[in-house]
This record gives structure tokens, C-alpha cells and sequence, in this order.
């Protein structure tokens, strides 16, 4: 088949992979089957007890055999194996997007471009990482989530986290670290017009319901959820920055600061940098 000049955009994929986690599968469904086609998203569902979520439409959905252990090995076990699917993939797409079902990788609106232009124009090698923004409540201001309603009309402020300041987005095989938060043998690029959106600190009831679950607790994820709490505590107990300057003076610092113990990911440096989300950000996801 001749190539399609008249089409510069690249085939771009995503995936996740993801157990008791329906509400956010919704969203992403929502949102990445917007942004890429139904069709191009892969979702592989972690035990074979999983409900395929109602909006699934073309989505891709695979049940995979639980494997129940200790979130350390689960988590190098789960992206040894999504490393290993988005290898295949790259047989048939340009781009990889690999995100957890609680991160939206989101394209700045002051560029005018939808996620798959943006993406297909940017250089990716072999990675690319949007800025880590931790969505979370001000339990002083913001009421209880409407599960039915936009994310971002009902929160306002986030943690710029360089733990989310990962390299989702990749156009070469790789092997993804846990949790997606490095590429093995390889440093990471922040583009100045990406941020990851996490949303798993965005409603502290929703957090205080997931220790009622039984298998994130048997597996060892207490601590995991504590940390979502602490960002609601760290949010609510602020004074947000409201400047744009922050944003990049946040992306020069993760792309120089690194943790002692790990080479290619980016830190903070224990800086507790609160912003208030910019109001172009309403209602995307």
C-alpha cells in the first residue's frame, strides 16, 4: 500500500492495565478513546473475575490471569508485561502511550493541536514525559466529587510531582521501570507543552474507599493509598502559586535534579510546589 502524504499524523496507541480501578477505566475510555479512536486503545484487565467496563465500545480489552503478590514484584511483573505488549504494538503504531487508568496525558491548549498532531511533530527517542500535575482536593473549599461531572471543573489546585513526570510516551521498544516511572538505560526529556494528569488523590472519600478493598490491602498497597492522602493534606494546608512561571521553573528543575539512587528520574528535591490549575484546563477531562 502507497503511504498517505496527505496525513502527517502518526498511529498512536495507548495502554493500561488495571484491577478494581471501573470508575477510572470509564474516564480514560472517555478521554483517550477521544483523543486516539476507540479502536487504538489496549486495556488488559488484571484477573480474569473483571467486569469489561460499560463504555468499552472498539476498546481492546484482554483479561489477563491474577497473579496475586506483593505490589514490589506485582509492579515489576506488570510492566515487564506491558513493556513487552507495547514492543508488539510498535510493529503497527509510530507512538506508545503507556499510563496508569488514573493519568490523563494532556496536550497545553495554548497550542491549538490535539494530542495525536502534537505528538506526531514532536521528537520522541525514545521517549518523551509530560510534567507531573497530582490533582488533589482542598478539603477547605471543594466538596465531594461528582462522579458524573468534569475532574477539572471541580478541582482547582495540584502537586507538581515529579513522580508523575514520566516517559508515557515512547516511539522505540523499551523496558518500562515500575510503574512507568523510568525506561530502563535510558534518561527521560520533559516537553514544555505535555502534562500527566493524576487523578487517584482527587477525592478523599474516594481514597478513604479504597482501603476497604481487600486485595489492594493483601497485596500490600496501604502505604500507596497513604500517599494520596497526603497530597490532599499537602494541597489543603497550602498557599497555590498562580503564576505560569511555575510550570517551567518546575520542568528545569526535574530535568536537572535527579534522585541519589536512580540516575534517569527526575525530583523535586522535597519541594512542595502547589499550583492552581490554569482555567484552560476546565472540563478536558
Amino acid at each position: 500500500m502507497p503511504a498517505d502524504y496527505t496525513n502527517p499524523n502518526k498511529k498512536i496507541a495507548a495502554i493500561t492495565m488495571a484491577r478494581n480501578d471501573d470508575f477510572f477505566l470509564t474516564r480514560w475510555i472517555e478521554y483517550y478513546g477521544k483523543e486516539l479512536g476507540e479502536e487504538n486503545l489496549y486495556i488488559y484487565l488484571d484477573g480474569e473475575d473483571q467486569p469489561i467496563p460499560p463504555n468499552a465500545g472498539k476498546v481492546n480489552v484482554h483479561h489477563e490471569k491474577r497473579v496475586v503478590e506483593h505490589v514490589v514484584s506485582a509492579e515489576k511483573r506488570r510492566l515487564a508485561f506491558l513493556s513487552s505488549v507495547a514492543k508488539n504494538l510498535l510493529e503497527t503504531y509510530d507512538i506508545i502511550i503507556g499510563v496508569d487508568a488514573d493519568e490523563f496525558l494532556l496536550v497545553d491548549p495554548n497550542c491549538g493541536k490535539s494530542l495525536v498532531q502534537y505528538l506526531s511533530e514532536i521528537p520522541i527517542e525514545p521517549s518523551v514525559s509530560g510534567l507531573g500535575v497530582d490533582v488533589g482536593q482542598d478539603l477547605n473549599e471543594e466538596a465531594t466529587l461528582d462522579k458524573s461531572a468534569s475532574f477539572l471543573e471541580q478541582r482547582s489546585y495540584a502537586l507538581i510531582s515529579s513522580r508523575y513526570t514520566k516517559p508515557s510516551v515512547i516511539a522505540k521498544p523499551v523496558s518500562w521501570g515500575s510503574g512507568f516511572h523510568r525506561v530502563k538505560g535510558h534518561n527521560f526529556r520533559i516537553d514544555p507543552n505535555l502534562y500527566l494528569f493524576h487523578f487517584g488523590s482527587v477525592d478523599y472519600k474516594m481514597i478513604q474507599d479504597r482501603f476497604l478493598d481487600k486485595d489492594r490491602m493483601a497485596t500490600g498497597r496501604e502505604g500507596h493509598i497513604k500517599k494520596r492522602a497526603k497530597t490532599i493534606d499537602i494541597i489543603t494546608r497550602s498557599n497555590p502559586k498562580t503564576a505560569e512561571k511555575w510550570f517551567s521553573i518546575a520542568r528545569k528543575l526535574q530535568s536537572i535534579a535527579r534522585p541519589i539512587y536512580s540516575w534517569n528520574k527526575p525530583t523535586m528535591l522535597k519541594w512542595k510546589l502547589v499550583i492552581k490549575i490554569p482555567d484552560r484546563f476546565k472540563g478536558i477531562v
